[in-house]
């Protein structure tokens, strides 16, 4: 995620980070700005039309479809906006469900193993849903004295989440726990997975495919037709105006595919790794 101050103008205007939508539509930039260029030759200089023109009236539609276009593209900006912020909410609940069983644990738990056992299976939880919402794979070692052995063929955050219970289970079978207790800790850890499955809910129904592949084609249709009309009010001053109409449109489009997959490697995306790290940080030091 990228990391910037909100108040400085001057590096918003003048920087172009990588991850800026400029550079990754310069090549259709400059190929609509050929493609203005030579409607504007065509019209102006081969076919000679004059302002009498019925191609002139093209702006008419333009301007009906432009109100439509902002509509679709804010809805489609909201849209994507509203999953990556559900994202951030998920994985801050899982810091606060982290620290919350630690919490409980700490004042529980008297022996310095099973302490141990759940400094490294907590934020393991973390660390291994960050790398399956990433469809990365998941080392077996999360601590330096405790091997973690996951069958990589099944749904490794389910598998830790069975570990832990598995292991409230035995303190409560040896009696270091009460029933109470169980009943508490059993809460937190169903917590882990109801966060899990929200995740994967964002991660696995993208926007449907009819409504992004019409945005797409609307501001194709929408840019290529700009030049016909308003070459006779611009002359080649059309072509920056149509390229940078492309721009301002497809940015929006490309922002919101960015953002609504919360959980991926995108610059903009979630810091899921250092949340995780966060929680890893925050359980060692309250166990």
């Amino acid at each position: 995620m990228v990391a910037y101050n909100p108040k400085d103008w001057i590096t918003f205007i003048f920087r172009f980070h990588k991850a800026d939508t400029f550079r990754q539509l310069i090549p259709m930039m400059i190929t609509i700005g050929l493609y203005s260029a030579g409607v504007g030759y065509l019209e102006m200089e081969y076919w000679k039309l004059t302002e009498s023109s019925h191609v002139k009236n093209v702006t008419i539609m333009h301007n009906m479809l432009g109100f439509v276009i902002s509509l679709l593209l804010a809805y489609r900006t909201n849209t994507a906006y509203d999953r990556w912020w559900e994202g951030r909410k998920l994985w801050g609940g899982l810091v606060n469900n982290s620290r919350n069983l630690s919490i409980k644990l700490a004042a529980m738990l008297k022996d310095e193993r099973d302490r141990n056992y759940f400094r490294t299976m907590i934020p393991g939880y973390a660390s291994i849903l960050n790398r399956h919402l990433k469809n990365a794979d998941t080392g077996k070692q999360l601590a330096e004295d405790f091997d973690l052995s996951l069958d990589h063929n099944k749904h490794k955050p389910n598998q830790v989440a069975r570990m832990l219970f598995n292991k409230i289970n035995e303190l409560y079978d040896s009696k270091k726990i009460t029933g109470d207790q169980l009943i508490i800790l059993n809460s937190e850890i169903q917590s882990f997975t109801e966060i899990c499955g929200a995740c994967e809910r964002i991660k696995n129904t993208p926007i449907p495919y009819s409504y992004s592949a019409f945005i797409k084609k609307f501001i194709f249709f929408y840019v290529m037709t700009l030049p016909f009309g308003y070459v006779f009010s611009l002359g080649y001053y059309v072509v920056p105006v149509v390229v940078f109409i492309f721009y301002v449109l497809a940015s929006l489009e490309l922002i919101a595919e960015e953002i609504e997959d919360p959980f991926g490697d995108d610059a903009n995306d979630l810091p899921t790794a250092k949340i995780a790290s966060n929680i890893k940080i925050h359980v060692e030091e309250i166990l």
